[in-house]
């Protein structure tokens, strides 16, 4: 992997706006996919705003012109969550604060979908609270989610009790009640994965280890949840497909600080770097002929960092570069319209900064790019 050191663009943005333009910014990284390829080959970006989210789209396949920033208003909006199906469709989940009539404060799940890039986002939707009682709704963690190979919708929330909540779409295009999942002392950020063959299988930190949950088949019922004796840092589970049917888990080792890469059956595989407070961004390309996966996190001195090492092959080594450029959250990954990996972060001014591999062998990333 080459690298090249990371530096601001200074060309003019789309519309005669310059990097200097004051604007909407952001308030920090959404959690999950939020740097999302439509299937008209066009990255959007989306990160949360006080009072709602912004989106910034590519104007052609490729870029590197962005339009934007275009807000998208929900207000009470506290934690942002981005997750796309494989249909491209892209849905936001988020946990929004309200007052009640009562003039007590009131938490709620709600989504909403992009059917297409750069189009309007539909309207959101309460889809409840799983817990009941004014002080345990308000303790409603951010919801997190999957979309299913057949573009049903799972979102997967810890209850104030600690278990696991799910609701999910039926058949029908309803949504069905909550449904306890049960575990006991999980992480807030539970690391759902949608599978190609159409399951989905969810891995959590908890108190006592880690936790899995798997769908017994596509549109089934959960098995679990099954207990591993292993220690992952809280908030930094990430989970990614590495073989038909086969998740590969990463994480922060709470003992050894460095980041682990985990598939059931097995030894945690240490990855080296620095630790990482926040889940990884994972992302699986091709490199110079060869299968790898990438990652990339927000590392202790506030930088981004990025890795890279063969997929399941993670005992050869991983290659680590930190990138110096300070981000807020964790980074995003993506492919773009052309195959080329994409990187994004939001900086501590609350912009977005977006850095693409270069033509040539290995993985050699452009200057940074301020929308």
């Amino acid at each position: 992997m080459r690298r090249r050191s990371a530096g601001p663009v200074d060309a003019a943005r789309p519309g005669g706006r310059t990097d200097t333009d004051d604007g909407p910014t952001a308030s920090g990284a959404a959690h999950g996919t939020w740097l999302t390829l439509g299937k008209d080959g066009r990255l959007t970006l989306y990160a949360p705003v006080d009072g709602g989210l912004l989106r910034w789209t590519e104007t052609r396949a490729g870029g590197p012109r962005w339009s934007g920033p275009h807000m998208v208003p929900v207000p009470g909006l506290t934690h942002l969550t981005v997750v796309q199906g494989a249909d491209t469709y892209v849905h936001f989940l988020g946990r929004r604060e309200r007052t009640g009539a009562d003039g007590a404060p009131a938490a709620d799940v709600v989504h909403a979908i992009q059917y297409q890039t750069g189009l309007a986002v539909t309207d959101w939707r309460s889809l409840g609270n799983p817990d009941r009682g004014a002080e345990r709704a308000a303790r409603l963690a951010p919801p997190v989610g999957a979309v299913a190979a057949d573009g049903t919708v799972h979102v997967f929330v810890r209850a104030a009790g600690g278990n696991l909540m799910l609701r999910r779409e039926a058949p029908n295009g309803k949504w069905r009640a909550w449904e306890d999942l049960g575990g006991a002392g999980i992480d807030a950020l539970p690391a759902p994965l949608a599978l190609a063959g159409g399951r989905i299988e969810v891995c959590a930190a908890a108190e006592t280890g880690v936790m899995i949950w798997r769908q017994t088949a596509p549109g089934g019922d959960f098995a679990g949840p099954r207990g591993f004796s292993l220690r992952p840092a809280p908030g930094t589970v990430a989970a990614l497909e590495t073989a038909p049917e086969r998740a590969t888990f990463f994480w922060t080792d709470a003992d050894s600080g460095a980041a682990a890469a985990w598939r059931a059956g097995g030894w945690p595989i240490p990855l080296g770097a620095s630790p990482a407070g926040r889940p990884y961004a994972v992302l699986r390309t091709p490199l110079d002929g060869h299968d790898y996966v990438v990652l990339a996190y927000r590392d202790q001195d506030g930088t981004a960092a990025l890795g890279v090492g063969g997929t399941e092959d993670e005992a050869a080594g991983f290659w680590w570069y930190g990138l110096a450029e300070p981000c807020q959250g964790t980074p995003a990954l993506a492919r773009d319209g052309h195959g080329r990996v994409v990187m994004a972060l939001i900086d501590p001014g609350g912009r977005p900064r977006v850095a693409r591999q270069e033509d040539g062998p290995g993985l050699a990333l452009t200057r940074w790019q301020r929308l």
